[in-house]
């Protein structure tokens, strides 16, 4: 009868493994302590039942695929189970041999002899499982990690009384066009791009800015305060206060803590509020190191004819203040005649302003031998079993 004898104790993420085997004569003190030393293999391996385990340890030989071997000299064991098996049978028939009985009839071989063979199997296969088992087979899952650093952007939307004019489409004000197309810029700074985490703030403005939308990554949040930016109601509110509004801006965008911080300002008309003038502004800006934005929208100057009505004119702004704060500050100055033009402005200052993202690689390495263990040691149940019940009258 063969005894097979084998301890796993698994220690971290480390397999420390003994193997003995003996030959002798099966007796019931063997078969109770062989119970025994069963009963220790189940608890060492108990834990590894479920499978892989999370591992520390490199491959050292690839397989197939995805999986490895840490440890492959372990395999030098498996041409010892092969030369067991083959040593035991040809025994069995040298036995055979030595014991002719002449003149006799070959009997009829039983079910029991026909599966002599069996414990020797099992207990070779076990050895077997053990040995690739010591080898550490591992199997790795390469995992990418992609980070980015968003960039903070806030918006400045002018809503003075002439953002009321239908210049950039027919039948829709500047305002109405100008909350649409921010709109769609901001979604895709915040959503379409892989990996995009850019922060949008909105600032409303005429004669006083207003923060209606802190930084934010919530898109639903920055269209619903895009949606409330109404146009200026009293003469005491209207005005284009450039500078004060960029000062506002720098205000906001101070608190950030992102290494790229940008403005974009859009306005149709030039600065006439001069409480913080936009050379003053601008050298806010510049302290802070935040790149500035500015778009003209807008194809007429509106002024009132003789009868006291509004209408459009060749007139031509001045647009040195918008031109300079961009200039200092490392951004562009962008003029806009109608919502194509706008909406390609807005896509060009995308295109300038990219995120940076860097990708990591790594290989997470999952431990595959408490599964061989738990199969080898079910073997050598099987072999042992048989070798002290059924078995035991042939061997």
């Amino acid at each position: 009868m063969l005894a097979l004898v084998f301890q796993g104790v698994l220690q971290g993420s480390g397999v420390v493994a003994s193997l003995v085997a003996t030959q002798g004569a099966a007796t019931q003190g063997a078969a109770t302590q062989g119970a025994a030393t069963q009963g220790a293999m189940a608890q060492g391996v108990a834990a590894a039942a479920d499978g892989a385990v999370r591992s520390a340890a490199e491959g050292r030989l690839h397989l197939w695929g995805n999986l490895s071997l840490a440890d492959p000299l372990f395999l030098l064991a498996l041409p010892l189970a092969v030369f067991f098996i083959v040593r035991r049978h040809g025994r069995r028939r040298r036995q055979a041999a030595r014991m002719p009985v002449l003149g006799a009839a070959p009997l009829p071989r039983s079910m029991v002899q026909r599966l002599a063979w069996f414990p020797a199997l099992a207990a070779t296969l076990a050895i077997a499982l053990v040995s690739v088992a010591l080898a550490r087979p591992l199997r790795g899952n390469v995992q990418l990690s992609s980070t980015s650093e968003g960039i903070d952007i806030a918006l400045l939307v002018d809503r003075s009384g002439s953002m009321q004019h239908d210049d950039l489409a027919p039948g829709r004000t500047r305002l109405d066009v100008v909350r649409e197309v921010v709109g769609d810029f901001a979604e895709r700074r915040m959503t379409d791009r892989a990996g995009a985490s850019d922060n949008v703030a909105l600032i409303a403005f005429s004669r006083y800015p207003q923060l209606l939308c802190p930084f934010t990554l919530d898109v639903d949040a920055l269209r619903g305060f895009l949606a409330g930016v109404k146009l200026v109601e009293t003469r005491d509110e209207d005005g284009t206060a450039i500078g004060v509004a960029l000062a506002k801006a720098v205000a906001v965008l101070r608190e950030s803590e992102s290494p790229s911080r940008i403005i974009v300002l859009l306005t149709d008309g030039e600065n006439n509020i001069d409480a913080i003038t936009p050379e003053q502004a601008t050298q806010l800006a510049v302290e802070e190191d935040m790149r500035v934005y500015t778009i003209l929208a807008g194809r007429f100057v509106y002024a009132y004819d003789f009868a006291g009505r509004v209408r459009p004119t060749n007139q031509r702004l001045d647009t040195t203040a918008l031109e300079h704060i961009a200039g200092e500050t490392g951004g562009r100055f962008f003029r806009a005649r109608d919502r194509e033009e706008l909406e390609e402005v807005y896509g060009e200052i995308e295109a300038l302003e990219r995120t940076e993202r860097s990708e990591e690689r790594f290989v997470e390495a999952f431990d595959l031998y408490p599964s061989l263990l738990v199969g080898a040691l079910v073997l050598y149940l099987c072999a042992w079993l048989s070798s002290v019940t059924w078995a035991r009258r042939i061997l």
